[in-house]
């Protein structure tokens, strides 16, 4: 019962690859990053990006114009 556990814990949060940057973020619950990025050295990691707002209207963003 306990190494299922551990699996599962395993499949909460795990290394993936930035879209914006293509550095090692992790993506999961956020409880168990410090098992996920301690192999990963501090220049490879993602530091996160500010989302921009989107502009225009609803209706122009939709149809692209």
């Amino acid at each position: 019962m306990k190494v299922h556990l551990v699996e599962w814990r395993s499949l909460m949060c795990r290394a993936v690859t930035c879209k914006v940057c293509q550095k090692t973020t992790w993506a999961g619950c956020g409880q168990h990053i410090d098992q996920v990025m301690p192999g990963v050295p501090r220049n490879q990691q993602c530091a996160g990006h500010v989302k921009e707002k989107p502009t225009g209207s609803f209706w122009s963003r939709l149809l692209g114009r």
